[in-house]
């Protein structure tokens, strides 16, 4: 059995994961582009291999495009009423979360 190198706990049982995403202070806001166009940004995740995971899961759960730079997270439309609740069911700690 796989034991992690960060937490000393076997890979099934590995808390590394919820601590990052739990730890982290997300922002949402919307943002105007040029030609008047809206776009959603989420700011606040450290972990650039998990931002990329996020930002690939909403764009596929809210059926648009965006992109991740930066530390930042770019999703076309205006989606801030549905934003909280899809990183809520991705893992992150829902007090964590400020729009």
């Amino acid at each position: 059995m796989e034991i992690c190198p960060k937490c000393g706990l076997p890979k099934p049982a590995c808390v590394c994961e919820q601590i990052v995403k739990s730890s982290q202070k997300i922002q949402i806001s919307t943002d105007k582009k040029t030609y008047g166009k809206i776009v959603t940004v989420v700011s606040g995740l450290d972990d650039e291999t998990e931002a990329k995971k996020t930002a690939k899961a909403l764009k596929n759960e809210l059926a648009c495009g965006g992109t991740y730079k930066n530390g930042i997270i770019e999703l076309q439309g205006n989606h801030s009423k549905r934003i909280k609740s899809l990183l809520i069911k991705l893992g992150f700690d829902s007090d964590s979360i400020s729009e």
